[in-house]
């Protein structure tokens, strides 16, 4: 059973490391027995030379990223990494979109507070989606996308799109909206996976909202999600021979 390298971007604050860590042991629990690594972008250590190098050939990891969109780090910068390693390591296909992440949003929501099980409080509650923001208009595009499917299947009264670098909306922005919408009551929901500089940027803007939620984190879903794009990654590997036979 090849390894699963789980590829952070990495940041200087230590609660991103430790938010890491604590993935990866909620991946461990879910799929007991299998070697779970962990590379980094920057910022933290070790980096994805140190890693990959030791599992350069493709029968021995495949590499998982930890990621929410397709953008520059997906598309540039990991493949980049990994060929200076001289790494030849298949690599998985980034989180999102997928109905786990709306379960692990929802679960951060109702941990804050919210009613989320109540059809009459989701009604009566506008969300706003707090996201990191690209450069790349296809990552915002798939963004905005997960805010319209959480709004579809599960009823909220709206779901606008704040980010917290690039270009706006901002928190502000959105939580305005959301009341002009005719939301009786507003939450916050980061779309990020650990506390750092834009979660921490995300809260300081959100003090007008009702209801606060966390950063994704080491949420269970967020593990199977990990588990999913992992087997994907392995499968697609295993039946190359057998297509090109």
């Amino acid at each position: 059973m090849p390894a699963l390298l789980l590829i952070a971007h990495g940041s200087r604050d230590p609660r991103h490391a430790a938010t890491v860590a604590a993935l990866v042991e909620e991946v461990r629990a879910q799929r007991p027995g299998t070697e779970v690594a962990t590379a980094y972008l920057d910022h933290c250590a070790p980096r994805i030379p140190q890693v990959a190098g030791r599992l350069a050939d493709a029968g021995d990891a495949v590499a998982v990223p930890l990621l929410l969109n397709r953008a520059f780090h997906a598309k540039h910068d990991i493949p980049a990494a990994l060929r200076a390693a001289g790494s030849r390591l298949p690599v998985a296909e980034v989180l999102g979109p997928s109905p786990l992440l709306l379960a692990a949003l929802d679960r951060r929501l109702a941990e804050a507070g919210l009613d989320v099980t109540s059809p009459a409080v989701r009604a009566r509650t506008g969300v706003v989606l707090a996201a990191a923001g690209s450069s790349d208009p296809a990552a915002d595009a798939a963004t905005r996308a997960v805010a319209a499917e959480w709004r579809r299947t599960r009823g909220w009264a709206a779901v606008e799109v704040a980010y917290a670098s690039a270009t706006g909306p901002r928190v502000p922005d959105a939580l305005a909206a959301l009341r002009t919408a005719g939301a009786e009551r507003t939450a916050v929901s980061p779309y990020l996976l650990a506390p750092g500089l834009l979660p921490d940027r995300i809260t300081a803007a959100a003090a007008g909202a009702d209801v606060l939620a966390d950063t994704l984190g080491p949420a269970p879903e967020l593990a199977t999600l990990l588990l999913e794009r992992y087997d994907e990654a392995r499968q697609a590997v295993q039946t190359v021979p057998a297509l090109t036979a």
